[in-house]
Parts: structure tokens; sequence; C-alpha cells
């Protein structure tokens, strides 16, 4: 069964994620890590099912995050 978009959005918030006010277009928003070069962009509403694809990029982003944080980035 898929998460939900807040589940998503809740996962990076928790991991420390910031959300980038007035920059996604539409449902899009924006989330940036201080130790991450690229973006998290999620699309859809808070209830809407997520997509695979948004899913794991997610995941691989919480990823990196650990593996930055093992290599002492901060």
């Amino acid at each position: 069964m898929p998460q939900k978009i807040r589940e998503l959005k809740s996962k990076l918030q928790k991991a420390g994620f910031v959300l980038l006010k007035k920059r996604g277009k539409g449902s899009h928003t924006m989330w940036e890590h201080p130790l991450l070069a690229n973006l998290v962009v999620i699309s859809g509403k808070d209830g809407d099912d997520a997509d695979r694809y948004q899913e794991r990029e997610v995941r691989d982003a919480l990823i990196e995050l650990e593996k930055a944080k093992e290599r002492g980035d901060d």
C-alpha cells in the first residue's frame, strides 16, 4: 500500500529537511537539507497516495543524508 504524501513530508521534516516557501508551483513543494546539494521535490496534495518514484526519491535522500553524517560533512 503506498504511503501518503503527508507521510513523505513528515519523514523529510523529521530528518531535518526544511520546506522552501514559495518555491514550488501548484502542489509541488521543495525541501532542502544543509548537508545535501540536491533538493527533494514532492508533488501532490497531502492526502494523495505517493507514487513509487516519490517514495524512492525520499528514501534515497534519507540514505544520502545518513552517509553525509557518517562522513562528518556537518
